[in-house]
C-alpha cells in the first residue's frame, strides 16, 4: 500500500450500495460523503433524523455523482435495528458495503433499550445484530465488505463476561475500552467463519487514531487536548476508506494511522494479543447471539 494512501486513490463506487451507521458527523460523515464523491449509493443510517437531515444537505451541496440516502437506525435499541434492516431490503437488492462506525465514548451511566450498558450496546451489540440481519446480502454481493470501527482503547479491554453491562463498578473508560476490543473480537471471528462457510465478504476493522470528533464529547480531556493533537476527521476517517475500498486488503486486516498510530496516512496495523483469543471470541459470540437473539447462519470454525 502506498504510504500516502488519500481519498484520491479510491476505486470508482459507481453502482455500489453502501450503508455507514452514525454519518451525521465526524468519521461516518466523511466516510459518507468520501463513497457518494466516488458514485456510491450511500445510507446514512443515524439515530437522529434532523441531524442526519443537516448532514445529508451539506454532501449534496458538493454535488457529488453518488446518492445519500437518510434512514432511522437507534442501534441501542434492537426493535429500531430490525426496522432498519427490513425497510432496506425493501428498498435495495444489494449491499456492497457495511460500515459499523457508530459509538459512544465514555459516557455518563445508561441503559438501551433492552437494558444493556449502552457503549457494549451500541458499539458492540447493535452492530452485531445488524450485521446478522444483513449478513444474507453482503453474502449475495460479489466483493462485500463488513468494516467494523475499532479504537486503539481496545488494548486496555477486557470482556468482563460476569459483568459485561458494567453493573457492578462502572467505569467509562473500561466499559468503552470493553466494547472497542468486542469490536475486534467480532471482525476476526466472522471472518473466520465466512471462510469457513466459502463466504468471500470480507471482514476488516479500522481505526481512527486521535481525531477530532464528537465520539469523545463526555472527556473534559479530551476535549482540551484535540485542537493540540488530534488530526482532522478527513485524516482519520482515511483507515476505514482504505478498509473499505482498497483492492489489497484481506479479511481480518486492521488499518490505522502511519505515526504512532495517532496521526497520518493509513497503514495495516497489529492488534493485541487479547482480539486474537479465539475462545474468547467464541465465547463472545454465543453471548452475542443470546442477548440479542440474531442468529448467524455460520458455523465456527474447526478448532486446532
Amino acid at each position: 500500500m502506498t504510504t500516502t494512501w488519500t481519498e484520491d486513490h479510491m476505486p470508482d463506487q459507481t453502482g455500489r450500495v453502501a450503508i455507514v451507521t452514525g454519518s451525521n458527523s465526524g468519521i461516518g460523515w466523511e466516510a459518507a460523503r468520501a463513497l457518494a464523491n466516488q458514485g456510491a449509493t450511500v445510507i446514512m443510517a443515524c439515530r437522529s433524523i434532523a441531524k442526519a437531515n443537516s448532514a445529508v444537505d451539506q454532501i449534496k451541496a458538493l454535488k457529488p455523482p453518488g446518492k445519500v440516502v437518510v434512514r432511522a437506525l437507534d442501534l441501542g435499541d434492537l426493535a429500531s435495528v430490525h426496522a432498519f434492516a427490513t425497510a432496506f431490503r425493501q428498498n435495495y437488492d444489494r449491499l456492497d458495503l457495511l460500515i459499523n462506525n457508530a459509538g459512544v465514548a465514555k459516557p455518563p451511566y445508561r441503559k438501551t433499550a433492552q437494558g444493556f450498558e449502552q457503549q457494549f450496546g451500541i458499539n458492540h451489540l447493535g452492530h452485531f445484530a445488524l450485521t446478522g440481519l444483513l449478513l444474507d446480502m453482503l453474502d449475495a454481493t460479489p466483493g462485500a465488505r463488513i468494516v467494523t470501527v475499532s479504537s486503539l482503547s481496545h488494548r486496555s479491554g477486557i470482556i468482563q463476561f460476569d459483568d459485561l453491562n458494567s453493573e457492578r463498578n462502572y467505569k467509562p473508560a473500561r466499559a468503552y475500552a470493553q466494547s472497542k476490543l468486542a469490536n475486534l473480537l467480532f471482525t476476526y471471528e466472522l471472518q473466520r467463519r465466512l471462510i469457513t462457510a466459502g463466504q468471500s465478504t470480507l471482514a476488516v476493522s479500522a481505526h481512527p487514531g486521535w481525531s477530532a470528533t464528537n465520539a469523545l464529547r463526555h472527556s473534559n480531556m479530551m476535549r482540551r487536548l484535540n485542537p493540540i493533537f488530534a488530526q482532522a476527521p478527513k485524516m482519520g476517517v482515511l483507515p476505514t476508506l482504505y478498509a473499505a475500498t482498497a483492492p489489497d486488503v484481506r479479511g481480518g486486516d486492521y488499518f490505522g494511522p502511519t505515526s504512532l498510530e495517532l496521526r497520518g496516512y493509513p497503514k495495516k496495523v497489529v492488534s493485541s494479543a487479547s482480539s486474537h483469543d479465539e475462545a474468547v471470541a467464541r465465547r463472545l459470540w454465543t453471548v452475542s447471539e443470546e442477548l440479542t437473539q440474531v442468529k448467524y447462519a455460520l458455523a465456527p470454525a474447526a478448532v486446532l
